[in-house]
């Protein structure tokens, strides 16, 4: 059967519709940093140290004097771009959750018939049926906060409790970058590059192994995977400096 708040689609089509759309605005935009502080953490952490690591690099190949003074102040604004940046993507994630809460508020008030079909649908598929069914309809529609949570959560796919605050995420992001940052300008400038190299790639393991492990996945396949990628930038940079250079 067809319903106009479906726009000429099925209920299961337009619940399919719902889910992706769902996805869209719960998306990512640069990476899984955004998943939550500890996420935030990390990431900024392996990119402050490939960075850093990357200019000691440069000033040793080139011979370069090092400024520390520099360096830090440097360390210090790079921390804050990560916390700006973190916080910014953190709340346009917010406002994109916002008004998929605001649009779905409207249908149930402009479109209750229809918003109760899809409920049926999606009950009917956890494989409710009969008098039990109907209950559960009925009281779910007599409240609609709880009718919004509802489709908000098997509708469209949103676990609102799971997002944590931007600012939060964004001092992940900072604390990260500023514990990178200066870690790798203190093992390069008074003990060596090379433990620097030492160091990077045991960052970027620790780091990829860890929020990999806390998502569920294989830690030790992002940490071998990251520390491949990270050796590729690195290489990468030290040969063409050498075509440059020479």
């Amino acid at each position: 059967m067809k319903h106009s708040h479906f726009e000429g689609k099925s209920t299961v089509e337009h619940l399919k519709e719902a889910r992706l759309k769902g996805a869209l605005a719960t998306e990512e935009t640069h990476g899984s940093e955004l998943s939550g502080f500890f996420f935030s953490f990390c990431d900024s952490w392996k990119e402050g140290t490939l960075f850093f690591f990357s200019i000691f690099l440069i000033f040793f190949m080139f011979q370069i004097h090092i400024n520390l003074t520099i360096l830090f102040c440097f360390a210090i604004s790079f921390s804050l771009w990560k916390l700006g940046r973190s916080a910014l993507l953190g709340f346009s994630r917010l406002e994109r959750l916002h008004r998929l809460i605001k649009q779905e508020k409207w249908e149930i008030e402009h479109h209750r018939d229809e918003e109760k079909k899809e409920l049926i649908e999606m009950y009917q598929a956890k494989g409710f049926s009969g008098k039990l069914l109907d209950e559960i309809i009925e009281f779910i529609m007599t409240d609609d906060n709880r009718l919004l949570q509802v489709m908000l959560e098997d509708e469209l796919g949103l676990n609102l409790e799971s997002y944590e605050h931007p600012l939060k995420q964004a001092f992940g992001a900072f604390f990260g970058a500023i514990i990178a940052t200066v870690t790798m300008i203190v093992t390069c400038e008074f003990i060596s590059i090379y433990v620097g190299l030492g160091w990077l790639f045991i960052s970027m393991i620790v780091c990829s192994y860890f929020s990999s492990k806390k998502q569920g996945n294989d830690g030790l396949y992002a940490g071998v995977w990251n520390m491949a990628i990270c050796a590729l930038s690195v290489g990468s940079l030290y040969f063409l400096l050498q075509i440059f250079k020479g």
